[in-house]
């Protein structure tokens, strides 16, 4: 899933069409549009996230907050890089690495041994 489309299905299941969601945060309706459908990239602005996730009821540290958080990311990523499936799939645990959270030592030896490969 994309954070497009991650952000669509959470702005959807509380109710917000496009319009209600871009007046509350302040974005401009034709450029969400595209980030919603993966036309443009995510922002990569932290604040512009932390906006986005508390105009939906996401509090910071919960598994949504760090989903947003981490396809925001992989959106930026080379997609020479978001072909390897298997790359990929650990993208997550590097992410939350970086935020603070501590892998299992497993984790961190299975994301290594990709880095290394690829």
């Amino acid at each position: 899933m994309t954070f497009g489309e991650y952000i669509k299905k959470l702005r959807m299941g509380k109710g917000k069409t496009l319009r209600e969601f871009c007046r509350l945060n302040d974005i401009d309706p034709s450029n969400w549009s595209k980030i919603e459908r993966g036309i443009l990239p995510p922002p990569k602005s932290k604040t512009v996230l932390e906006v986005i996730a508390k105009s939906l009821n996401i509090y910071k540290g919960s598994d949504e907050w760090n989903t947003i958080f981490d396809l925001a990311a992989i959106g930026h990523i080379p997609r020479e890089i978001l072909s390897d499936e298997s790359l990929l799939e650990k993208l997550p645990i590097f992410f939350r690495t970086v935020h603070g959270e501590k892998p299992t030592r497993n984790e961190l030896d299975e994301l290594m041994k990709l880095i290394k490969e690829s």
